[in-house]
């Protein structure tokens, strides 16, 4: 459908309507007086309406003549969004930019570095999601996202760069008063299973699911995110592994014991992911940052 409503069109309204005479917005959009009035005029006669009441000597929209205007700012808006985003495209950056964060470290890891980099290009929109286990590979090899933070080093196909951020270590913990908190240490395999297990739930949806630090042959409790076990321990549902620096205050609080098994778990590198043919700006300052930051086993995610 044909619209005579143009962008020239909506630009002299805002004008008038700014500058409060036909003659100031000609004068602010370097034009003569007659070719705005002749602008509005067949706008006007286009549209079978008038903008603008006459009977008035002040530059006065009418009801309709506002509401044309109104939403016209917005079109002019997006107008100028749309031309910054084009040219921010031409320029490299991203217009979106998708950053998986594994539960291990959770969203909250790299909110500064976002907070930096919306300084430098606030157009970008960051959007961050959470993963766990093989969802991080997942949402990198189906295009979900465009940068993973917390996976391990096997890539699910080729294509794919990493460098490595360091080890996270996993202690075994129990709620302060659970039972096995009293009992002799290192506890047997056959102790704890005597006990609901708490896990994370893999969040791939294409490649296979994988589980880590379980003990199996007991009851589970299975949760969506590191942050709700955490929590579900301390509360005495069950026990189960749990990375180191995300417990640190539950156990200054006494809210959560770590045990001894005769078998522990060993510490897991985590690694950055990315595909080697993504060139975006945005997604190579952050890998930039982040090759710069080390994990800490006591402190997690350490930015430089």
């Amino acid at each position: 459908m044909y619209s005579p409503i143009t962008l020239d069109a909506l630009r002299a309204l805002d004008a008038i309507d700014r500058r409060g005479s036909f003659a100031a917005a000609a004068d602010e959009l370097h034009r003569v007086p007659s070719a705005l009035s002749y602008t509005i005029s067949k706008l006007e006669e286009d549209l079978e309406l008038e903008l603008f009441d006459r009977r008035r000597r002040k530059a006065e929209l009418t009801p309709v003549g506002r509401l044309v205007l109104e939403q016209g700012r917005r079109i002019l808006l997006a107008t100028e969004e749309l031309t910054a985003l084009a040219k921010q495209a031409a320029g490299g950056w991203e217009v979106e930019l998708r950053i998986a964060v594994d539960s291990v470290f959770g969203c909250e890891a790299i909110y500064p570095l976002v907070e930096a980099f919306q300084r430098l290009q606030p157009r970008t929109e960051v959007r961050l999601m959470e993963e766990v286990l093989a969802g991080s590979w997942d949402a990198l090899d189906s295009e979900r996202c465009d940068l993973v933070i917390g996976v391990e080093e096997e890539p699910p196909g080729q294509g794919f760069a990493t460098q490595a951020l360091g080890q996270v270590a996993f202690d075994f913990v129990v709620a302060s008063d659970h039972p096995l908190a009293s009992m002799p240490q290192p506890l047997s395999l056959a102790t704890v299973q005597a006990y609901p297990t708490l896990v994370v739930a893999d969040s791939s949806r294409s490649l296979p699911v994988k589980s880590t630090g379980l003990l199996d042959g007991r009851s589970r409790v299975v949760l969506p995110s590191i942050a709700d076990k955490i929590e579900a321990q301390c509360l005495g549902m069950g026990v189960g592994y749990l990375p180191r620096h995300r417990i640190q205050q539950p156990l200054q609080q006494g809210r959560l014991k770590v045990l001894e098994l005769e078998q522990p778990r060993s510490p897991q590198t985590m690694y950055l992911a990315w595909r080697k043919s993504n060139k975006g700006k945005g997604l190579h300052w952050f890998i930039k940052q982040l090759k710069a930051a080390r994990v800490d086993l006591q402190q997690g995610l350490l930015l430089s």
